[in-house]
């Protein structure tokens, strides 16, 4: 850890402090002459040890007992910066009330580690206070609520940012500061960095993106305080995690069994033409991560190797992959794949939420359509309702769209599925969803849009603008 106070780009490797894992100090660096300081341990110590790995040094009970060890456990960081870049402070500043800064479909969001262009980049913002170890509690909350971030911002103060190694936590740093700087740029053209095709700010109440007040119009019916109102749509499309089926779930079930399974999976099946074609395309996304320098890509050996050699390899590739939670199709074929023959064996077992069967038959009894549109294969969707805790629900479905025809945060994507379901004008279809960069490219393609409510779901922006429904039973 550096020393607080100090010029950092004159350090050398002895001007550090060593400190152990629970934070006290091993090594001190020596005092230099006049005109230095003395040397003092920098005062985001705690913050930072919030963040650095404790690397299963400490038992769970432990853990439930300490917000240090639950960060440790949650982050498991090589290495953690603190900046006080003029950017990191101006983007808290542009709404006050803001908490958090939100911006999508910039290529740099790609730097930042789990995320890709089409998605939406969320960094909590915390208050700023008089003494910076004063901060240490209120980290490690937006920590634990932002579960994907690797990042927070300190109102008027900076960032703190953390990776697996320095390299990462750099290449982060570097990424975040020109996307608050876009981001504040966008603003003062009056354009808003959160929607995908970064328009201009509506002059309406409400807090989006960077925390820029913007109106939202909101179509009769779809107003958070009418919840009352029947469907007028002839087609629903429905999201699955989080909306259909707890987001835990796919993160908790399906995403641990494939990953458990790959290798016995592609052991068993290798010499058959759909493994052999799931290979392919997966050597094929590998090659193209490694001449990219994707973190996590392993090269696999095609030429005078075993088997087993090539399978460890492939299965090296997929756990990074799906740790890095990366929505490519060679993935999600190869995943697909996996759960079938997970649920044939009666190890898997979809689940829905309590009121999706009710609600499903009740619309398909009284004619309208339902769809699912999920990330997921159109495989995956169809073993979750046909094996599912209520039995087989695909006969309330009537089709299945995957990110074909499109990402699920551009507006085109909800414009060709219009055209697939045989509705005169979007506003016929109504879209249901948990995420809100979701809900506004929906809307912005004309459709009726309600945002899911469910345990264990993401926070929404503030005042939204959205009607939002804790059960298919309200709709």
């Amino acid at each position: 850890m550096s020393p607080s106070g100090v010029q950092k780009e004159r350090m050398l490797p002895e001007d550090m402090y060593v400190l152990s894992p629970n934070g006290s100090i091993l090594c001190t660096p020596s005092p230099k002459p006049y005109p230095h300081k003395p040397p003092k341990c920098s005062d985001c110590g705690p913050l930072f040890m919030k963040n650095i790995a404790k690397r299963r040094l400490i038992s769970r009970r432990k853990i439930s007992r300490n917000l240090n060890y639950k960060a440790y456990e949650m982050r498991n960081a090589g290495a953690v910066i603190h900046s006080h870049g003029i950017e990191s402070c101006l983007v808290t500043m542009i709404n006050p009330l803001a908490k958090e800064f939100r911006i999508t479909h910039m290529e740099m969001i790609k730097g930042i580690q789990g995320h890709g262009y089409y998605d939406e980049l969320v960094v909590p913002i915390i208050e700023n206070t008089a003494y910076e170890y004063e901060l240490t509690e209120s980290l490690a909350k937006a920590i634990e609520a932002y579960p994907k971030t690797t990042a927070v911002l300190v109102r008027n103060h900076g960032i703190y940012i953390w990776g697996d190694s320095w390299i990462s936590a750099k290449t982060q740093a570097e990424c975040y500061h020109y996307l608050f700087d876009a981001a504040i740029k966008l603003n003062q053209l009056g354009l808003d960095p959160s929607t995908p095709i970064h328009g201009p700010i509506q002059n309406v109440k409400g807090v989006l993106g960077s925390g820029i007040h913007r109106n939202i119009s909101v179509k009769a019916g779809t107003a958070a305080s009418d919840n009352k109102s029947g469907p007028s749509q002839r087609c629903i499309v429905l999201d699955i995690e989080g909306t259909t089926t707890p987001i835990s779930f796919v993160t908790d079930v399906l995403f641990p069994y494939a990953r458990n399974n790959v290798g016995r999976h592609l052991s068993a099946t290798y010499d058959t033409a759909e493994t052999q074609d799931d290979i392919k395309l997966l050597c094929s996304q590998v090659q193209d991560d490694l001449e990219k320098g994707v973190f996590g890509s392993v090269p696999i050996p095609l030429d005078d190797v075993g088997k087993e050699e090539v399978i460890a390899a492939l299965v090296a590739n997929v756990e990074s992959m799906i740790k890095a939670d990366r929505k490519i199709t060679a993935l999600k074929q190869l995943q697909g794949h996996i759960w079938r023959t997970g649920y044939e064996k009666n190890e898997l077992e979809g689940v829905v939420f309590e009121d999706v069967p009710e609600a499903l038959k009740k619309w398909h009894d009284s004619g309208i359509k339902v769809y699912i549109y999920s990330s997921g294969s159109r495989l995956a969707q169809r073993l979750i309702f046909g094996n599912s805790n209520y039995g087989d629900l695909r006969e309330y479905l009537s089709g299945f769209f995957d990110t074909t025809v499109g990402n699920k945060r551009e507006s085109s994507s909800y414009a060709e599925i219009v055209q697939s379901v045989g509705v005169d004008k979007p506003s016929q279809v109504l879209f249901v969803t948990d995420v809100f960069q979701e809900a506004v490219a929906a809307k912005e393609a004309g459709l009726e849009v309600i945002v899911s409510i469910r345990p264990g779901n993401g926070p929404l922006p503030e005042n939204h603008g959205f009607r939002t429904i804790n059960s298919f039973a309200e709709i």
